[in-house]
């Protein structure tokens, strides 16, 4: 027997759960299935759990600096098996907490991997739903390598899922989750490395305080290899053996775990998408301006599995939740608007964006000074934690001086940003952080000298 409803949602993370409810709450029937337990990657296996882990690298690095004035921590270390237990306190309560959410709110919940049966189909298990409409906010996976051995990497769940850390570990790739990931285990005593194919890695950050974050990770321990690709995997007794290519030519290393940071694809293959006429590309499900399937309008799509041209972050996630949630109940009138979006790494010290970087400025053919300090190590907020390595680097349009992005280093970066994404969707000025009062001192009341 089907079940129908006015709407399907596949997926319980941010964009899907914003869907469900704001539909409930109006007045629609509304069904809700995960594969995995209810929740989504941010809250259970990306963003929260490894801030988590950040906070005691932090604490960690912090001492270390301070070592000498005035702090005494020679003694002082991770306990990861601690660690992770406080970590779960966070994500353990989460998938029957949402789903009590979606009870309450009269939303029927499903588990199951989710598969079209139709255009407004779909199969979970035994269970046949048919909707009015479905929204797919499916997320996203780690993207398959094609490598011999693929089957002995560890994936960034099961990273954030260690009992034991290994003394040894590999990370696969130089994007956020690497760099990371390589950040938190380094100062909790691994002997880490990065493998990256490209020339420089967290290529869409901005390359000048790249730079500056990869001299501060190589001086951490952890060995940054670029042009090199990985070839392969072998296990030998309780070893990995990696074979990589390099500018050298061909290298082997062994290590006790390898794992994969190189990357995330829509989870776009075990849907059976073509079963319901929805096109989709490499990026993911193709939507129009309104987060609507191209080729099929019945289906809307949000988040990581949305082809919509936004980075994969959660904000975005949040915005297009909203937007497809007002088009669904509406009518197509609500577009998504990305233009402010930070994205961060929170590596230490943390690298913040937010706004355009300067090759993308000079394309636009926009006309704009660079205010740009690659060290501020001896400005009072970062001295005050001997904290050597912190600069910026401020894009201000010409004539009309208001700001078209700003890029931080530093561990005051990860909250300052935010007051540029505010400048930047507002077109705030430069004059105009000037003559706002911050607190003081604090690293906003640098503004004055950043802009």
């Amino acid at each position: 027997m089907t079940q129908k409803f006015d709407l399907i949602v596949i997926g319980t993370g941010t964009a899907g759960s914003i869907i469900a409810k704001k539909c409930r709450s109006a007045g629609w029937s509304v069904a809700i299935i995960d594969s995995r337990p209810f929740g989504g990657t941010c809250a259970l296996r990306g963003c929260d759990a490894k801030k988590v882990l950040g906070g005691a690298a932090e604490v960690i690095d912090w001492a270390k600096r301070m070592q000498g004035k005035g702090i005494t921590s020679a003694d002082l270390q991770i306990n990861w098996q601690d660690l992770m237990q406080f970590k779960r306190t966070f994500t353990e309560p989460v998938p029957q907490k949402r789903e009590k959410t979606y009870t309450d709110a009269g939303i029927k919940t499903f588990h199951g991997l989710a598969k079209f049966v139709d255009e407004t189909t779909v199969q979970v298990g035994d269970e046949r739903l048919s909707g009015r409409y479905v929204a797919i906010a499916a997320g996203a996976e780690p993207a398959p390598l094609g490598i011999s051995g693929e089957e002995y990497l560890t994936y960034s769940d099961q990273f954030l899922e260690l009992e034991t850390l290994p003394r040894q570990v590999a990370m696969i790739g130089g994007g956020y989750i690497s760099m990371e990931f390589a950040h938190v285990a380094a100062r909790a005593g691994a002997q880490v490395r990065i493998l990256h194919q490209g020339s420089r890695p967290l290529e869409p950050f901005d390359p000048d305080l790249v730079e500056r974050l990869v001299e501060a990770t190589q001086n951490l321990g952890i060995n940054l290899q670029v042009n090199t690709q990985v070839k392969g995997i072998q296990k030998q007794a309780d070893r990995l053996v990696v074979q990589v290519e390099t500018e050298q030519g061909e290298e082997t290393f062994d290590t006790e775990m390898v794992v994969h940071g190189a990357g995330r694809v829509p989870t776009t293959q075990d849907l059976d998408l073509e079963k319901a006429g929805i096109k989709y590309e490499k990026k993911g499900i193709s939507v129009n301006d309104y987060l609507q399937s191209i080729s099929n309008p019945q289906v809307y799509a949000a988040g990581d599995i949305s082809a919509s041209g936004a980075p994969p972050l959660t904000p975005v996630s949040s915005i297009e939740g909203h937007v497809v949630a007002d088009n669904l109940l509406q009518g197509n009138h609500y577009k998504p608007d990305f233009t402010e979006i930070p994205s961060m790494v929170f590596s230490i010290p943390t690298l913040a964006s937010v706004g355009l970087q300067e090759k993308a400025a000079r394309e636009q053919g926009l006309k704009f000074k660079t205010l740009y300090e690659p060290d501020t190590s001896d400005w009072y907020f970062s001295r005050r934690i001997n904290e050597p390595y912190s600069g910026f680097k401020v894009l201000v349009e010409e004539g009309s001086d208001r700001i078209l992005g700003a890029h931080l280093l530093g561990s005051y970066a990860e909250e300052l940003v935010n007051i540029f994404a505010l400048a930047i969707r507002y077109k705030l000025s430069a004059e105009d952080l000037k003559r706002t009062t911050f607190a003081f001192p604090t690293a906003a009341s640098n503004l004055i000298d950043i802009v």
